[in-house]
Order: C-alpha cells, then structure tokens, then sequence
C-alpha cells in the first residue's frame, strides 16, 4: 500500500505528488541458476558438438547471468533424429489418454515452481516481476492444462476427419514470452501426438531450459521434447533440417520471410506469428478513465514488449486534449526501474541493441517533427532502461505509425469519423490485432468487421485466454495458436 513520505533509511520510489513506496523487491534466492547449461536432447543433457557458448546477461543489472549452450548443425541432427525416433516409438502409438496426463503433468510441475520460473523470467528477460508471476506463468500453465484435455478429444475438435499427427515439429521462439511460447507452441503439438525440437531465444533461454527439466521430471519418453539453444544460425539450420514436418515461428517479420522462402519447395508444414503495429481507437463515448488505463497496459506495463502492443492510439477529436492529458498524468506515476520490485511497473529493456533501436526511433521522431513527451522518472544507472514516451502531432506516414519499435513509444494519431480510422488504422502492412474503446455495441461490431487484425479488443486490451485463438495476418503471419484452432496446425488428414 502507498504510504506517506517519512523519514526512512530505505531508498523509496517516488510516485506522484508527495506518495512514494518503500522497495519491495522479489528475492532472487527462489531461482536456482545454473553457470552452464547444456543441450537437451533424448531425455538427456548433452554438451554440444563444438563446445560453443553464449553469455545471456541480466538486462537490469548488465552482469552476465549464465551460459547457454550453442548447438551446431550436428547437434540439431542428433535432436531431430532423436524426435523422430521418439515419434515412431512411442509417441504415435501411445493413447491420446495417457499422452494427456503428460501434458497434465507438466501443467501441474509448472505450478509448483511458478515462483521459480517467475523470478527466471524476470531475471532473464527484465520485465517486472508482477507481469512475470501473474501473467507469463500462470498463462503458460494454463495452456498445458488446456491442451491436456483436447489430447483425447481430437474426434471432436475434428469431427469425421480422422487427423493423424505430422511428425517431428521444429519451434523456435521469441525472447519477449520465451516460457507462455514454449507453451503455446509444446502443449498443442504433444496433444495431437507430435514430438518437438524447440529454441528459445538465445538472449532468454532460462524458463525454457527449466521447463525442460521440468519436462525430464515429468518422465516424459527421452526425445519427446527436445530443447536447444542458440543464436540465429542454430535457427536457420533448424528450419533447413530435411527430418522436420512442422516448422512454428514466433519472431520479427523479416525473419518470418526467410523462413517462408527457405520452405516454400518443401512439404513442411509452416505457422508464423510476426511483427505488428497494433491501433488502439478511442471514440468519444469511451470510458475514458478506463481507457486510459487500457492504453497505459497495452503498450507501456510490457515495455511494448508484445507484438500486439497497442502502439499506434488513435484519439477522436473532441476528446483528444482531454484524453492525452489524462493519458501523461498516469504516465507520470509509472515506475521504471528493478524489474524484481514489486512496485516496479516498467522493467528493464532486453538488450542493449534493442534499447538502442528504441533511442533511434525517439530520435526520429523528433526529426520528423512529432511533438515528444516522456515522464520525469528517474532511470537507474545501471541496466537498459526507457521512460515511457508518447509523440503526438504524428503524421499518418510517418514512420513512428508505420515500423514496429518493440518499446513503450507510443504515437498518437487523432480521428473525426469511424470511416475515416478504419482507413488509418487499415493503413500498415501489418495485422495483427487491436482495440476498441466506445460505449456503442453495434459500433464495436462495426469496427471488428472492418479492422483487419486478427485480434480485436473490445474496451480492453491484451486479455489471453488458453481456449481463445490468437494470430494475424499481412505481414503478421499465418495461423493460430490456442484453442481448438491452435490443434489444426499439428495434424493433417
């Protein structure tokens, strides 16, 4: 709870005017980090080939926080013919049944580290701690569990279709969600019967390879799932491997690209969930109090962090002064600052190059000419750290409303009419979601109809459910994850 300021030999966090909080940081003692870690292949944990590894480094902190594994193309071969072999043996032939209680297992191990994982994720990726305990983990335990139902269930998700499962899977994702896309990308492929090669970011493999201990632990059969780690290379040597029947991409578009060129003279099965540049419209009739809110967890508590980060803010006229005024308020009573505090609201930056990419489009910003407004907060001096910034007086070309910037930049565009945002909004190469604020039902469907996103959020944003589908399109990708529609990437017929 906030207290008033007081005389304290604790360092607080100031917020607002004369309210502070006393630190409250999340002990990192939970988390049992190894040094090293090596390649799970077969069930077991292998040292690669060429003995190669990779520093990731606590983006709070800037200190290297362990090595991972990078495996070359004679470990991925190991990994895929490990999965294969783990297919044809046993995988296949086993009961959807009894594949469910292994997927419900690990749902159910996943629970009772949660803490662990949490403190991990943060540590890792630098985002705070409360996103991390109460969102990431929980979402990613839900997906298992989710998924462990439908292993039985397949006549029903697919009636009169008989689907059979493709093989071995190869997925590969991102540094942002690294365990929720472990998730969203495993739990899916183990129910429709498949066995899995993943590789986790090489900047946030750590709640990855603790869900592969956590997957030995389960006793799953040895190369069921097989995680291994590296950097772009060990990706692209995935992708290109000729035993893999399933490719799932979670990353940036121009990765996705290559990755759809690379498997177009193929028969491998292929979903990808890219980049976007997600509008957040704000009609007048809005409740704006709660918008503001809205706009605030859509692109600034995730560090913009998120594909489907509400980045472009599409503000009716009428309500536009109003509605920035209130928007810089809250803004000023975000804190930024040890990702591991429990007050904390906006962590740390992955990496030093993508806080880097970030600085670049401020500065481009105020080249083009958009008026720039960011909080007073103090940012500690140490870590990869970003105010939380808005621009408004953005032009609809400009390149703040048209490139993803994956950090809390927010460009504000304003509107007159419904036909008029629906044309903007439909201006980007991107689709992959967005949201609606406004006190009319019949305009909420309106809007969702002739959005062309994906996802759209009716007077919320960013809400994930395990049983609701996610995806885009354009240059946002193919495909569903989660739900029923999330098993149809896994089988054929």
């Amino acid at each position: 709870m906030p207290t008033k300021k007081n005389k304290s030999t604790l360092p607080r966090l100031r917020l607002g005017a004369g309210w502070s909080y006393a630190p409250a940081p999340e002990s990192a003692a939970s988390a049992r980090i190894n040094e090293q870690y090596e390649l799970f292949i077969n069930g077991k944990w292998q040292k690669p080939a060429k003995r190669a590894y990779i520093d990731s480094i606590n983006p709070a902190t800037e200190k290297k926080l362990y090595r991972a594994a990078v495996a070359s193309e004679q470990d991925i071969d190991k990994a895929v013919v490990s999965a294969r072999t783990a297919f044809d043996k046993y995988w296949k032939k086993m009961p959807a049944n009894e594949r469910g209680k292994y997927i419900f297992r690990i749902a159910r191990l996943l629970q009772e580290q949660a803490r662990e994982l949490s403190v991990m994720e943060t540590l890792d990726g630098g985002k705070p701690i409360r996103e991390s305990r109460d969102f990431d983990v929980p979402m990613a335990c839900n997906h298992f569990f989710y998924y462990a139902g439908w292993a039985d269930k397949l006549e029903f998700a697919f009636p009169n279709r008989a689907p059979r499962p493709l093989g071995v899977a190869a997925q590969i994702t991102p540094w942002n969600f690294p365990l929720l896309m472990a998730a969203w990308k495993i739990a899916p492929a183990l129910a429709t019967g498949n066995t899995v090669v993943l590789k986790p970011a090489e900047t946030t493999s750590l709640s990855t390879l603790k869900l592969a201990s956590i997957i030995e632990e389960a006793d799953l059969p040895p190369g069921v799932v097989n995680i291994i780690t590296g950097a772009g290379d060990t990706g692209a040597a995935l992708v290109r491997h000729a035993g893999i029947n399933k490719i799932a991409f979670t990353g940036s578009t121009a990765v996705g690209k290559l990755i759809q060129q690379q498997t177009a003279a193929t028969t491998k099965k292929l979903t990808l969930e890219l980049g976007g540049k997600a509008a957040n419209i704000i009609f007048s009739d809005a409740p704006i109090d709660q918008a503001v809110e809205g706009v605030v967890n859509g692109i600034f508590f995730n560090q913009g962090h998120v594909c489907c980060a509400g980045s472009r803010l599409y503000v009716q006229e009428s309500i536009a002064p109003l509605f920035i005024q209130k928007l810089k308020d809250r803004m000023a009573t975000l804190l930024v600052g040890d990702p591991m505090d429990k007050n904390t609201d906006i962590g740390a930056i992955n990496s030093a190059e993508q806080l880097e990419k970030i600085n670049y489009y401020i500065r481009l910003g105020k080249k083009e000419g958009s008026l720039h407004y960011e909080s007073a907060v103090a940012l500690p001096k140490k870590g990869y750290f970003c105010r939380p910034t808005l621009f408004t007086k953005v032009a609809q070309s400009s390149r703040l409303a048209q490139e993803e910037i994956f950090g809390p930049v927010l460009a504000i565009l304003t509107f007159r009419t419904e036909d008029e945002v629906i044309e903007k909004a439909n201006n980007s190469p991107y689709g992959l979601s967005a949201g609606v604020w406004t006190d009319k039902g019949s305009r909420i469907f309106n809007m969702s109809r002739r959005l062309k996103a994906g996802v759209v959020w009716a007077n919320s944003y960013n809400l994930f459910d395990p049983a609701s589908p996610f995806g885009g399109y354009k240059e946002s990708g193919y495909g569903r994850e989660g739900g029923v529609h999330g098993l149809l990437p896994y089988v054929s017929f």
